[in-house]
């Protein structure tokens, strides 16, 4: 495993599935409104073809999408896409697939929408975690500058995946269903692959990420989070002073090292504590922790409960 592989050390800790629902196939004028997702939920929408403006009526902020870009809701937020025209759109007709997503379509004479729209699913309690390092709205361009000429092209894997999915979501060939749900995992991962590898990488863990001098300590917490890592021995790692590396690190992520290490533990212990066999004290030593009560205060400030209460209702729910 590569120096700086965070984003598989994360995906091992957190659990993500996806689902495709919608495909949309509009023409101008348009106007879709998605209500705020369950807070492990986190919607998704791929432009195939044409252009769409999505709005978020919370912050009034609006982005507009053209031909290969991603967008994630990593909070779940209520929002609007619409082709941008400001004209009273038309009705929609929707039919389901065999395969077990919605196809929807509308007589607009306009330029025309081809859409994927779906969600992700994270884990209980992991999604906290998400809220917490991911932005509000998170785009990624499918497709380089080159346009359309470049999807599938093998330098491009996020094109060659959203291109996988556009084929098979336009039939119903047997395993359809499976297969775009397995897709759609992965297209979390490369999402988030690319905005972190973004000279515009948003706030949060992604730009952190892709701040290559800080690499090192983000590579080191996911990859031995129960080691007993200090301030001085993170920037020792990334040859920086103390200060400089509080610094660095605070103006990427919004929060320090010491808080980023101990969110990664409480997620390891999270997982640990849903094996019946696991006791209390095994799982804080496994995380780092060799007091139980130091494990016990800090579970409950991150995960709003005691590791015993969480542990009940991880049982109960399987």
């Amino acid at each position: 495993m590569s120096q700086v592989d965070w984003l598989s050390h994360l995906l091992r800790m957190i659990t993500v599935t996806g689902r495709l629902e919608v495909r949309c196939t509009y023409g101008a004028p348009w106007r879709v409104t998605w209500d705020r997702a369950a807070a492990h939920e986190i919607p998704y929408h791929v432009v195939l073809k044409g252009r769409a403006v999505i709005e978020d009526p919370g912050t009034g902020k609006t982005y507009e999408l053209v031909s290969g870009d991603i967008v994630l809701l990593p909070h779940g937020s209520g929002h609007v896409l619409h082709d941008g025209s400001g004209y009273k759109p038309g009705p929609t007709r929707n039919r389901q697939g065999s395969s077990g997503w919605m196809f929807s379509e509308n007589d607009g004479k306009g330029e025309q929408l081809d859409m994927l729209c779906g969600r992700f699913f994270v884990e209980p309690p992991h999604d906290r975690l998400i809220r917490d390092y991911l932005p509000t709205t998170l785009m990624v361009r499918g497709v380089d500058s080159r346009g359309d000429d470049s999807v599938g092209d093998a330098s491009n894997p996020l094109a060659s995946l959203v291109a996988v999915m556009r084929s098979e979501s336009a039939n119903d060939k047997p395993g359809g269903y499976a297969i775009l749900n397995a897709l759609t995992s992965a297209l979390f991962t490369l999402a988030l692959r690319a905005a972190s590898e973004s000279e515009q990488a948003p706030p949060g863990l992604l730009a952190l990420a892709g701040h290559p001098r800080l690499a090192p300590a983000i590579s080191a917490m996911f990859a031995d989070p129960a080691h007993s890592w200090s301030l001085p021995d993170l920037a020792g790692l990334c040859s920086m002073s103390r200060a400089t590396f509080m610094r660095h690190f605070q103006d990427k992520l919004g929060r320090s090292a010491i808080d980023l290490l101990t969110d990664i533990r409480m997620s390891l212990a999270a997982n640990e504590l849903k094996k019946p066999a696991a006791t209390t004290e095994a799982v804080a030593d496994s995380v780092g922790y060799r007091s139980v009560t130091s494990f016990r205060r800090a579970f409950t400030d991150k995960m709003g409960m005691t590791p015993g209460q969480w542990r009940r209702l991880a049982l109960e729910g399987e």
